[in-house]
């Protein structure tokens, strides 16, 4: 039976479902490559690039006081929410992450929602950091030979080489992301060394912005700030909660998925704090409040020398590629659980002879270098700056519908301890449903404030455009088109067909046996 062959179908909550056979899952087959190590690589490096840039600008709305505090409350609802999330991962170890859980907790529209919410984030993340590697590697070229390229053909480049390389295999992905998250981390710990002994780092300069009427040297814009900077603190460890998108190449997902994410968030956490302090330390929180490259121009600062300099920021540049190369792994996996599920176009879920998603991950690279391109070239086209400008804007879009997807994730998290309470929950988390509720709460306040910004207001609107495209969509032809993948399968059955690759996926036939209420409900 080929892709757009059916021999059974029924409708469920609003959706139709087709059984889609043998063969269309053998097309998109994963291999499991991962375990808990190759994971704290890969979330690490999806995330290190938010130490190297973008992180900045909200010591721009808030001054350095501001922005701490605002790093201090997002960092404690990360560190909340990731425990929810590997509670879920271990549950429903899918490849569908987010959308499998809400999949499960609030029906096929929840899922599409908080699905759609993560391709947002991921996608976007993508054209930032590779805007942001762009800047950075025409900066050490300059230095170094004295010759610039224009960004965009730096951000072409950039995509290319990590569609191609994501494309050609897993375990080369996975290996690589642990080898440069590690090179990340040693390019950082370099930096803070340096600001430490170099004799620059001084605590007058975190206090340098002059304060508004009505402010302080700690919050010289207020006690506004604080939440003005939320969207800049997130981006500090925006991407973490992607690896239970690997659970179909992890050898033990129910084991490694909590393992990998925990060690990862608290590496950030350490990081985050560091550079934080360190990093306008050195430089003052005035100038580097709109740097483009933050690193960077703390390496010129402690090493004069612009050679010097430059070597060591070609290092740094190590982070941003790490990020780019985690985040594009996050932006395939989103993309091809959807379309498995049938929510998107059904051949961009492909994996080929590679068992990589290989169409999910060029759709993506096209869209990322699009959106780069039309703010950059075009909506930006007339400032200094235009890239910095079109990644700040392009941030604060990603950071938007990773708030989305937050705040569904938690309540996800609380709808599944009540509506599914007995299914086997290999991890739970240790803060429970007080620990999902505060960092949905922060989710919550996040999402309403950012509105308020009227630098925000654009964001907001094309993010609410994007949403409701989708939404016309899906309702118009993707929810006639789903497919019984494994997320499905999970909720359908109420956790009972929780193993697919074990189990098989021919749930139709055993639906009624296994007491599938949604389907079958008891009869009066």
């Amino acid at each position: 039976m080929g892709d757009n062959q059916a021999d059974k179908s029924m409708a469920v909550s609003g959706v139709q479902y087709t059984h889609a056979g043998k063969d269309y899952f053998e097309k998109r087959g994963l291999k499991r490559h991962a375990g808990a190590a190759s994971l704290w690589g890969l979330g690490v490096a999806a995330v290190i690039s938010g130490d190297f840039s973008g992180w900045n600008f909200g010591i721009g709305n808030a001054g350095w006081g501001g922005m701490l505090i605002a790093t201090l409350i997002i960092g404690l609802m990360y560190v909340l929410m990731i425990y929810s999330i590997a509670e879920m991962s271990a549950a429903m170890p899918h490849t569908g992450g987010a959308y499998s859980f809400a999949r499960s907790a609030m029906g096929p529209w929840g899922g599409f929602i908080t699905g759609f919410a993560e391709t947002v984030e991921y996608v976007i993340t993508t054209a930032v950091v590779g805007t942001f590697a762009a800047l950075y590697a025409d900066a050490i070229v300059s230095e170094l030979f004295g010759v610039s390229f224009p960004i965009w053909l730096w951000v072409i480049v950039i995509y290319v080489i990590f569609v191609a390389f994501n494309s050609a295999g897993a375990a080369a992905s996975f290996r690589f992301a642990f080898v440069i998250a590690i090179l990340s981390l040693g390019v950082l710990a370099i930096f803070f060394v340096s600001a430490l002994f170099s004799g620059k780092f001084s605590v007058d300069n975190l206090f340098d912005i002059v304060p508004e009427a009505g402010g302080s040297t700690f919050l010289p814009y207020g006690f506004l700030g604080i939440f003005l900077a939320f969207p800049f603190a997130i981006w500090f460890f925006l991407g973490i909660e992607e690896l239970p998108l690997a659970a179909e190449e992890t050898h033990d997902p129910a084991k490694d998925i909590p393992r990998g994410s925990i060690a990862g968030m608290f590496t950030l956490v350490v990081t985050a704090l560091l550079v934080l302090i360190l990093n306008p330390g050195v430089l003052g929180a005035a100038a580097i409040s709109d740097s483009g490259e933050p690193i960077l121009d703390g390496f010129r600062a402690i090493f004069p020398d612009s050679n010097i300099a430059a070597l060591l920021s070609l290092m740094a540049l190590t982070g941003l590629i790490a990020s780019f190369q985690g985040i594009m792994f996050a932006a395939g996996r989103n993309v091809y659980s959807l379309s498995r599920a049938g929510y998107y176009p059904k051949f961009l879920s492909l994996t080929g002879a590679r068992k990589t998603p290989y169409v999910a991950l060029i759709a993506s690279g096209i869209v990322g270098v699009g959106l780069v391109f039309g703010l950059g070239a075009l909506a930006y086209g007339g400032e200094e700056q235009p890239y910095v400008n079109a990644a700040n804007a392009l941030l604060l879009i990603a950071v938007f519908g990773a708030v989305i997807a937050y705040l569904l994730h938690m309540i996800a998290f609380l709808i599944l301890r009540r509506k599914l309470p007995n299914v086997s929950r290999p991890y739970r988390s240790p803060v429970g449903i007080i620990g999902a509720l505060i960092a949905g709460i922060i989710a919550l306040v996040t999402l309403i404030l950012m509105p308020f910004n009227s630098d925000y207001r654009a964001v907001v609107v094309w993010v609410a455009i994007v949403y409701v495209a989708g939404l016309v969509l899906f309702a118009l032809f993707g929810r006639k088109r789903l497919v019984l993948s494994p997320e499905e399968e999970y909720a359908i059955s109420g956790g009972a067909h929780g193993h697919p690759e074990t189990e098989g996926y021919d749930v139709v036939e055993t639906l009624e046996e296994s007491g599938a209420e949604e389907f079958f409900p008891p009869k009066d």
